[in-house]
């Protein structure tokens, strides 16, 4: 039998979501050999590094448009080119500015790719399919981050750094014949680009990125941070305001008006928070606060990547079973205990019980994630698909940026709270940045109290009733 067209199509995105998110992890244990190959210090390839997120930040505004303006298969197909390329650019660098600039052109390709990707998705499948389809696509996004920096050091270790970026090619390759066989062309909408629009949001997104990313750092620019979090604030203030006023708005905030879209941006955004700071906060627990080495540390994270992949086989029949409302409600606890659980481990605490914790994380982070990111999509029209796919993708990565400054920032917090001396992190202080990332996983779910019981149950197949019932 054939392979569905729309479940090839959901594949290929996930593949092309796996590929972007892990390249902005998979560098970081990369630096000190890329820094001695460049001849700077390893603190000056954070430079690389925020390019790329901000890259992304600036230009996924206009994915939609793009999408509709040119035809979702021609920029998809060309966001992978660019990616590609940027990626051999990547890897044949012999110093830092030019490593950044290609750096650059590739978050370019990936504001392009994956956005454009996922509305091809929403477009390509009926609404009794959209778990599986968004089941499918999330969970490498989630599986990255953890796979990046452990995958990272064995190239490194054990072939060099240049191959983090060459290993792109033959998948680039594989995914545009892909894409070009199985996306359909689509329909042509020609509509007036909205200039000022995608200059106040590009730099409202670009500004709260970079504060966001001065706020992860040791000795974050105290003046510089403020400017750039106020401005950025203040610019998605006028974006907002523009948005309302103008007749075809480059981000069309009319998704917001629905309780299931809404979830996914405010409440969303604070669980996406909570779950990006654990990739950032346990290797470190693991390698400060117990004094493990790198490789066992890459190991006890992988149990939440492996909780990931199991939850994606239940997803779609726990949602089907009890709805979306109450999947959220109860998982989402289940998320925030996972969490507030962290703060209890030590290193006198058995490795099977760390693990089984990690891996309970890793289900209920993959299922919170797969339920957002499908119930937003639940009552949204077709006509106002693209514009809702676009405030989707601005959250996303705003949100696990925001959760690696709130886990430098919970961290700070613990060494206010519990002082062990200048420069000294402690056991405790993790376990204070835990209790506080709990809390916000937890503040996020309170969002999900007034959505209706029924909501999302146009994407639920029909149960059959029991014999009970037809009696």
């Amino acid at each position: 039998m054939a392979f569905p067209r729309a479940s090839a199509i959901s594949w290929l995105v996930a593949g092309a979501f796996f590929m972007e998110n892990l390249d902005g992890t998979i560098i970081v244990t990369a630096i000190p050999q890329m820094a001695k190959s460049f001849g700077v210090n390893p603190v000056d390839l954070s430079i690389a590094v925020s390019a790329y997120i901000l890259a992304l930040a600036v230009l996924i505004p206009a994915s939609g448009w793009l999408a509709d303006r040119f035809g979702a298969r021609n920029v998809f197909a060309a966001a992978i080119v660019v990616f590609t390329l940027a990626s051999v650019l990547c890897g044949l660098s012999q110093n830092l500015p030019v490593f950044t600039l290609a750096r650059v052109l590739q978050g370019i390709g990936g504001a392009m790719m994956v956005p454009v990707g996922r509305l091809v998705v929403l477009r390509s499948v009926r609404k009794d399919q959209l778990i599986g389809a968004i089941a499918t696509i999330v969970w490498p996004g989630l599986a990255a981050p953890v796979l990046g920096p452990p995958l990272g050091g064995f190239i490194t270790t054990y072939f060099s750094w240049h191959w983090i970026f060459f290993l792109n090619v033959p998948l680039g390759v594989v995914a545009l014949a892909v894409a070009l066989r199985i996306i359909p062309k689509g329909e042509i909408e020609d509509r007036p680009f909205d200039w000022p629009g995608f200059l106040l949001t590009g730099f409202a997104c670009f500004a709260i990125m970079l504060g966001i990313d001065l706020v992860s750092r040791d000795e974050p620019p105290l003046l510089l941070t403020a400017v750039s979090l106020g401005g950025g604030l203040a610019a998605g203030g006028l974006a907002v305001r523009h948005a309302r006023r103008s007749a075809t708005p480059l981000v069309d905030l009319w998704a917001l008006r629905l309780k299931s879209f809404s979830l996914t941006i405010w409440g969303g955004t604070l669980f996406r928070a909570s779950i990006g700071a654990v990739p950032f906060l346990l290797p470190l627990l693991f390698q400060i606060g117990f004094g493990l080495d790198a490789f066992i540390s890459g190991l006890l994270v992988l149990s939440v990547f492996a909780g990931n992949i199991v939850m994606k086989i239940f997803t779609t029949g726990v949602l089907n079973r009890f709805g979306f409302r109450r999947t959220l409600l109860v998982n989402g606890l289940l998320n925030a205990a996972a969490l507030f659980a962290c703060a209890l481990i030590s290193p006198a605490t058995p490795v099977p019980v760390i693990m089984g914790l990690l891996f309970v994380s890793g289900l209920t982070r993959s299922m919170q994630f797969t339920t957002l990111a499908t119930i937003g999509f639940a009552d949204v029209p077709e006509e106002r698909m693209s514009g809702a796919n676009t405030l989707s993708n601005i959250a996303q990565p705003i949100g696990f940026a925001l959760g690696i400054a709130v886990a430098a920032l919970a961290l700070r917090i613990g060494e206010w709270l519990a002082p062990a001396g200048p420069g000294v992190i402690s056991l405790t202080h993790f376990h204070i940045a835990f209790v506080i990332i709990g809390a916000i996983a937890l503040i996020g779910v309170a969002d999900t109290i007034g959505l209706a019981p029924e909501a999302g149950d146009t994407l639920r197949k029909a149960r059959p009733a029991s014999p009970a019932s037809r009696a």
